[in-house]
């Protein structure tokens, strides 16, 4: 198999969730970059469409959590482009907020948005994909909050393990038409991180904890869903591949004196 043309998605549909910004914006590019006709959704129009190769995203407005507004998404799809090939499940997130005093609609929103609504647009492209020939594939956009405590973030945590969960339980319902993965990030640097870490210092100080010496790019996540829809991994479904520069550091390391003079 020669990786040039295992890695072109010319004639290739994509849809990836919440991709103007961020991570998602970085796959949009990418996908577009391999040759890909995607299709980029989210609430609002941003001010600058993701493209490459001369291209730009297919930009779709909608609340992914609005069910009919979902249904719409894809009956526009199947009739502009007729096929979906592959779906990135990336829309999600959370602000801060402690879970002693998170209200009960906050903690719900934070599991419908990321939960709920990538199982609602699994669903849609399953249906789509299963009266295809070729199948297709859907990555869901994990996280490393799924596998590790979430100070701060504990309903959004929760939600990504129960994504972990559910593409196992997909990957067996839905084969062997459509595979089922999930990438899951790391820290990934975007245009928000200053909102998270501070300047440049800060964001390089969090880069040090990191085995690789860095935060993740977008393009990074990108990378792993480019190789995830492609026919070099048609014998991966059901699991998880964390993309986090070799994990975070044991805070131990810092504290333990066995090294110290």
């Amino acid at each position: 198999m020669h990786v040039a043309s295992s890695l072109d998605y010319t004639g290739k549909v994509v849809l990836v969730t919440g991709g103007t910004k961020g991570i998602g914006a970085g796959i949009s590019r990418s996908f577009l970059e391999a040759g890909a006709t995607v299709v980029a959704c989210g609430r609002q129009a941003p001010e600058t469409m993701p493209a490459a190769s001369g291209r730009e995203a297919d930009f779709y407005s909608l609340d992914l959590r609005d069910v009919d507004a979902l249904s719409e998404l894809f009956a526009y799809i199947t009739e502009r482009y007729g096929r979906l090939d592959v779906v990135v499940n990336n829309a999600g997130g959370s602000p801060a907020a402690e879970a002693a005093t998170a209200s009960p609609r906050f903690s719900e929103s934070i599991i419908r948005l990321n939960l709920l609504a990538p199982l609602n647009v699994a669903q849609q492209a399953n249906r789509l994909m299963q009266d295809q020939a070729e199948g297709g594939v859907i990555i869901f956009i994990g996280s490393v909050s799924a596998s590790r405590p979430s100070p701060g973030t504990a309903a959004y945590g929760a939600a990504k393990a129960g994504v972990l969960s559910l593409v196992s339980s997909l990957a067996v319902e839905w084969a062997p038409k459509v595979r089922v993965v999930s990438v899951s990030p790391g820290l990934i640097r975007t245009e928000q991180s200053h909102l998270h870490y501070g300047d440049e210092a800060g964001i390089q100080a969090v880069g040090n904890t990191i085995p690789a010496g860095r935060m993740g790019e977008p393009q990074d996540v990108a990378g792993a869903c480019l190789f995830a829809g492609s026919p070099y991994a048609s014998y991966w479904s059901g699991t998880n591949l964390l993309v986090h520069g070799g994990g975070e550091k044991p805070a131990f390391l810092d504290s333990s004196t066995a090294t110290r003079d």
